[in-house]
């Protein structure tokens, strides 16, 4: 037996006992990228299901299993030279993780999300039966498991298809001057078939960015390379909002390294990292605090820290999937509502229900799916609970009724009336019936907040004083620290910082604030 077949099996064993008590379970990944809590109790660990098994450069495929990070993924194929056609832009997702959730990305409007680049998997179903799932093995399975949270089953491996890499993305920024003009060219770029990725970034009402990028291996005498992935590089966004402020020329071209294009957003998490610094206030925002506080402003630790200090209830960490008829009227919406930006957005491509993936059949007459525009926003929201849940359910309203759906890595406030007007719950049923799956917790439960419950450890003093500003923030520093072994790998914070300046006086940090 080989040494994955004897985990699965170690695997297999412990969901029986589950099914054969008829007790519900949930999963320990080791790790989330989900804003959720993450569970506590009856769980089964497959923490240890995070190697790659094997990459076959004549099919252009990698086997491996779904705790597997896309930076080590990445890192493996490209040796190969070879990449998967969708990269989650957090080096800490897993294969599992992607295929599970929606996760998808700038290339997503070419090879739609990222199971839709998997061949196949197998499955350990909810009584202990391991299967394999595939487009002709099972296919209702494998086309529902896709995004069910792991609901039909847990998936100890997977098999995805490669395309060829190149060593740079060529990348081009276009500025535009409302969200309007952003929003429609964005829709333009996506049938420009020279484009491997598009996405686009909203600074403000009247500073939008749409990125394109085609994967090259030449870059001319003159080209502009630049990096984003050094302690010393700028945050993308940064460096998107610099590169276009001018009201001059609106297009700009550089050439950018695959793997920290793939990876741009990592350091500062987007933007969320900066509310990091607005939050303490007395630490500034400039390029030499960013570039010595760097180890904590990567998305496993910013993840970390969100989940540690409970600050999930105090900030909205959403993507939001709507038609493009609809989007500027969801962003109007949102700017009045919470006045967060930047915002993200990401083009989708369509997807036929049944489905937990975003979809709308929205606009035209045929019921047929039609692709989406994800908007990505995160900022902070109300510190008050009961504010900050009526928050959420607003903004659920207003997207139930602008044709949107929201990507399921994040606390939903619906009722299980609402939730499951949005989807097919006969469909998801009858596949749970089919595959012993009843026994596991739904779609709903696994997203659905408890709302009385939050409500009622609030009026704790313990959690309020641990939910407060400041202790919140350095509970949260405390959490990432310990889960990162950070001063394993230091002998002390204070030992962290001289070695930053010790780079500093090497002449490794240069540049302005």
């Amino acid at each position: 037996m080989s040494e994955h077949e004897r985990k699965v099996q170690e695997i297999a064993s412990d969901i029986k006992s589950f099914y054969h008590r008829k007790e519900p379970y949930r999963i320990f990944h080791g790790s989330t990228n989900s804003t959720r809590p993450a569970p506590r109790d009856r769980v089964i660990d497959i923490s240890a299901l995070n190697t790659i098994l094997s990459i076959d450069t004549k099919t252009q495929t990698v086997i491996l299993e779904p705790n597997v990070p896309m930076d080590t993924l990445v890192r493996a194929t490209l040796e190969h030279g070879l990449i998967p056609p969708v990269v989650m832009e957090f080096p800490g997702i897993t294969v599992g993780g992607g295929f599970a959730g929606s996760a998808g990305e700038s290339s997503s409007f070419k090879f739609g999300y990222f199971d839709q680049s998997i061949i196949s998997i197998e499955m350990v179903l909810a009584n202990g039966e391991i299967v394999t799932a595939s487009k002709t093995e099972r296919p209702d399975l494998f086309k529902c498991a896709a995004g069910s949270l792991g609901t039909l089953g847990t998936v100890t491996q997977l098999e995805v298809q490669l395309i060829k890499a190149k060593n740079y993305v060529k990348t081009t920024y276009n500025r535009c001057h409302n969200v309007r003009d952003t929003i429609e060219s964005v829709q333009r770029e996506i049938d420009n078939p020279e484009h491997d990725y598009v996405d686009g970034i909203i600074l403000s009402s009247t500073h939008g960015v749409v990125i394109t990028g085609q994967l090259t291996d030449k870059t001319p005498k003159d080209a502009v390379v630049c990096k984003f992935s050094r302690p010393w590089d700028p945050w993308y966004y940064l460096h998107v909002k610099e590169r276009t402020i001018s009201e001059g020329l609106s297009i700009k071209l550089e050439y950018v390294p695959i793997s920290d294009y793939l990876f741009r957003y990592d350091r500062g998490g987007f933007w969320v990292g900066a509310a990091a610094f607005k939050y303490f206030g007395f630490v500034p925002f400039n390029r030499l605090t960013r570039w010595l506080l760097d180890d904590f402003m990567h998305t496993r630790m910013l993840y970390r820290a969100l989940h540690g200090g409970k600050m999930y209830t105090q900030q909205i960490t959403q993507d939001l999937s709507l038609p493009y008829s609809t989007a500027e009227k969801f962003i109007e919406y949102t700017a009045e509502e919470f006045g967060i930006w930047p915002l993200w957005l990401c083009p989708l491509g369509a997807v036929n229900p049944p489905t937990f993936h975003p979809t709308t059949t929205l606009p035209g007459p045929d019921n047929s799916a039609k692709p989406m525009l994800n908007i990505g926003l995160w900022g902070a929201a109300s510190t008050d609970i009961k504010t900050f849940v009526a928050q959420n359910r607003r903004s659920e309203s207003k997207l139930t009724q602008l044709g949107g759906r929201k990507v399921l890595y994040s606390q939903t406030f619906y009722t299980e009336e609402e939730f499951w007007d949005l989807y097919d719950k006969d469909a998801y049923q009858d596949l749970r019936n089919a595959y012993s799956a009843t026994t596991l917790p739904t779609v709903y439960d696994k997203v659905k907040t408890d709302v009385a419950g939050l409500l009622e450890k609030r009026t704790s003093l313990f959690e309020r004083i641990t939910t407060s500003w400041p202790l919140a923030g350095f509970i949260g520093i405390f959490h990432a620290i310990r889960s990162e072994d950070y001063l394993l790998h230091r002998d002390s914070l204070w030992m962290h910082i001289r070695k930053k300046f010790r780079q500093s006086s090497s002449g490794r940090f240069s540049g302005r604030s």
